[in-house]
């Protein structure tokens, strides 16, 4: 790897501009002596643009934008950006907390398209560590807007933010027939642009239980004439269950829980993660209701609607038939039995990946701590865990839920995890972050710390149970690797390290 121009390194350089990265871009906007880019290959950012269906509305309320709930003053705030548009009176008496998807989409671009630091048509290639720099050495291609190359480039960054987002996931058992037939099956991600070649089709099929598949059926239930829906909803789930959205199950969304998370043992986090699935791949009650009370109207004449809503089905494969029709061989688990089903055209909406980093990481490898099954390790302040000779920082964005927890890929987890990050750099606390998110108490301990690290209770004096000295020792063995193992990335020499379990005292806003 050639050094390149001797110029100044960027103090960060963020791969990719989805939202979670566009929020670390907006919350870095402004920082003395913060220097940064982000680099997007797309020409331009649209946040699913196959699911902006009509009346489709976000599952957070607005304030989970890129920076509210840690900095709602700031100019990249959804409310400023309303003011901005001249609809603050109509967003005021529309009360909508859930805003709708494709207005979401308008804010999302619209930051993009004013932050400084973001740099679109710019493909990252390769990272490497230039020991000379001090710096990781990053080749990325200028693309064109056709995504045609159109020249190379080498920049160099201290520290790197990994944003590189989720890509649709297909089955194994159907991941043939979505390449050889892609006129018949189709992901969610891609629906809108194959609306109105879907709804000619004699009978569609949706396999996938989450939200992305109730919204599509509902989307193609409104749109087929009364007795001749012709649809059929398949999941693999027990039922079509509502997504647990209480106000105290939701604060297993919050920093709190993402903190107790991150310092349970790795068997324990892979055991439990499967068991969340309604937090993250349920359906809103809503939704569910909108379809259970379209079914009835359409059965009002005497008539059931010609449409079928099986559970516990898992799709094990599928085939073109010689009429050029899908047959699908699926499985019901609690009956143990199988059976074919015949249909037209399929969606699935079988969610999403983590899109892989290895290639792009491939010179880090070596440096990179991996846990016992090969995945990188993840510290609290969200960077990758390095071998000591690689001075700077990667961080992650919604690439952790290994490590953190089902918040990692959720809307209202950005701002927080990126103040997070945003201190690690500066090496001091220039975004305050509150000491305590939820009312619950999550484990047993009941003890929080204090600025000085000593034990503090909470209100009450909470019962405190002393875990097993085993586990102890497994605790502070673990924490060693990671926020505390590791010095702070200060952009400036004179800037403070903070100590090990040392925070800086909170500063009080002194004006917008």
């Amino acid at each position: 790897m050639t050094s390149g121009p001797r110029t100044p390194p960027l103090d960060l350089l963020g791969v990719g501009a989805g939202p979670f990265n566009l929020s670390l871009a907006a919350l870095a906007d402004g920082v003395p002596g913060l220097r940064g880019a982000f680099y997007e290959q797309r020409p331009a950012f649209h946040w699913h643009p196959g699911l902006l269906i009509e009346g489709a509305t976000l599952q957070v309320p607005f304030l989970a934008d890129l920076v509210s709930l840690i900095e709602p003053t700031s100019p990249w705030s959804y409310l400023n950006y309303v003011k901005i548009r001249r609809r603050l009176f109509p967003f005021y008496f529309a009360e909508s907390f859930h805003i709708h998807r494709s207005e979401f989409d308008n804010y999302l671009r619209w930051v993009s398209t004013e932050l400084p630091s973001t740099r679109f048509g710019h493909r990252v290639d390769t990272v490497a560590w230039d020991a000379g720099q001090g710096a990781f050495a990053v080749e990325f291609t200028r693309l064109g807007p056709d995504g045609e190359m159109s020249s190379s480039g080498l920049a160099h960054a201290r520290n790197l933010a990994l944003g590189v987002g989720t890509a649709p996931y297909v089955p194994e058992p159907l991941r043939a027939l979505a390449q050889d037939a892609a006129d018949l099956v189709c992901h969610s991600a891609d629906y809108l642009g194959r609306r109105d070649r879907l709804l000619a089709a004699r009978h569609i099929t949706v396999v996938g239980s989450g939200q992305s598949g109730a919204e599509v059926l509902l989307d193609l239930l409104r749109s087929r004439p009364d007795g001749a829906e012709g649809l059929t909803w398949l999941a693999r789930t027990p039922a079509f269950a509502p997504m647990e959205y209480s106000k105290i199950g939701l604060e297993q969304f919050t920093p709190d829980y993402t903190r107790y998370f991150h310092g349970l043992p790795q068997a324990t986090r892979d055991r439990l993660l499967p068991r969340q699935w309604q937090l993250y791949k349920g359906v809103s009650g809503d939704t569910l209701g909108d379809i259970r009370d379209e079914l009835y109207r359409r059965s009002l004449g005497g008539d059931w609607p010609d449409v079928t809503l099986t559970p516990g089905i898992e799709v094990t494969g599928a085939a073109v038939t010689d009429a050029g029709r899908v047959e699908l061989s699926v499985e019901h688990g609690q009956q143990g039995a199988r059976g074919r089903l015949t249909t037209d055209a399929v969606v699935l909406a079988t969610g999403y990946r983590e899109r892989p980093v290895d290639t792009l990481l491939a010179a880090l490898d070596p440096y990179l701590v991996r846990d016992g099954a090969g995945r990188p390790e993840v510290d609290e302040a969200q960077r990758l865990v390095l071998a000591p000779e690689i001075a700077g920082s990667v961080f992650v964005q919604n690439a952790e839920r290994h490590t953190h927890g089902v918040g990692a890929p959720d809307l209202g987890l950005a701002a927080w995890r990126s103040a997070v990050i945003v201190n690690a750099l500066t090496g001091k606390e220039t975004y305050p972050l509150p000491d305590r998110t939820a009312f619950t108490t999550f484990g047993l301990e009941g003890v929080s710390r204090d600025r000085r690290g000593a034990p503090r209770r909470s209100a009450g004096e909470r019962l405190c149970l002393r875990p097993p000295a085993r586990a102890a020792r497994a605790h502070v063995s673990r924490r060693a690797v990671g926020p505390s193992g590791r010095r702070a990335v200060g952009l400036r020499p004179d800037w403070p390290v903070p100590r090990p379990g040392h925070r800086a005292r909170r500063r009080l806003p002194t004006g917008p």
